[in-house]
């Protein structure tokens, strides 16, 4: 009786989070090291199903760095980086759309429906593509322009469509392959996509889930998890080092799409169970949320 009573304490703690993001857009990206763990994968699929059944809109976009670097491998080519972005070319594009959109997209599809949900991939493949995309321009310090093949960003997205999807009770999953208003295939990045797909839905949460706990002050110290800051602090974070490397790029997007109306930013890690309904709905969370 008293574990009976517990669960229901956890329901009731969970009401009022669900009457309050019912029909609210939760855009969810899910990273390539996060995609490593059978189980925990599971476990997501089946918070995320969890998400719409009690009535929210979870869009899930999600990347698979290494498994494109691997099937690059297997074809005998060498990948290549430009200030932190594959480059690529078409034969790489090749392999990253058939990898993203044909593999990965389709087993994500297919474990949600043999959990008893419903999701449909939307992308070139299943000719549903939401992102709409341009020709990514880098330029070096000295103001010249850096050459990296078919990279894109995220300018558009097919709203209509995206409405109709998850008014329909169906989970959009996206791999992060866009489409520019000629028709090429562009590699985007997971991370701004998701927050850019965030920023013009203006959606409730956007939410990172990766292999990390979320921001840490130090490193090398899980206990040193930042569990709330504001849009400031994490800039000042970025400012002293402690937000360094490939993070900042993410939380960079991350804080466009806070300052241009998204809730809240949640960082979690995908290997702890049930870390998205945790996040989500209880009192205290398990990553790290920032607020505008």
């Amino acid at each position: 009786m008293d574990e009976a009573t517990r669960k229901a304490g956890v329901l009731i703690e969970a009401l009022a989070w669900i009457r309050r993001f019912r029909d609210r857009y939760i855009i969810i990206k899910l990273g390539g090291s996060a995609l490593e763990n059978a189980d925990a994968i599971r476990s997501f699929l089946t918070d995320v199903i969890f998400l719409e059944t009690v009535g929210m809109r979870p869009v899930v976009i999600h990347g698979g760095g290494k498994e494109i670097s691997q099937a690059m491998e297997d074809a005998g080519i060498e990948p290549s980086w430009v200030q932190g972005r594959r480059y690529t070319d078409q034969k790489t594009l090749e392999i990253a759309a058939r990898v993203l959109a044909r593999e990965i997209c389709t087993r994500l599809v297919n474990e949600i429906a043999r959990q008893g949900g419903t999701a449909v991939g939307l992308s070139f493949a299943t000719g549903k593509n939401v992102l709409i995309g341009e020709r990514l321009a880098l330029t070096s310090d000295s103001g010249e322009k850096i050459d990296i093949g078919l990279v894109g960003h995220v300018t558009d997205i097919n709203r209509e469509f995206l409405d109709t999807i998850t008014s329909s009770g169906r989970i959009p999953i996206i791999p992060c392959i866009a489409v520019d208003r000629d028709g090429q295939l562009l590699n985007v990045n997971g991370d701004t996509a998701a927050a850019a797909v965030a920023r013009i839905l203006k959606a409730e949460k956007l939410v990172f889930v990766s292999d990390v706990p979320g921001l840490l002050r130090d490193k090398g110290d899980p206990d040193s998890l930042i569990s709330h800051i504001d849009v400031a602090e994490a800039r000042s974070l970025i400012t002293d080092g402690t937000i360094s490397a490939g993070m900042i790029p993410k939380i960079e997007a991350a804080l466009e799409a806070l300052e241009a109306g998204v809730g809240k930013l949640h960082i979690i890690d995908g290997r702890r169970q049930h870390s998205l309904l945790l996040e989500i709905y209880s009192n205290m969370g398990v990553g790290t949320e920032i607020v505008s």
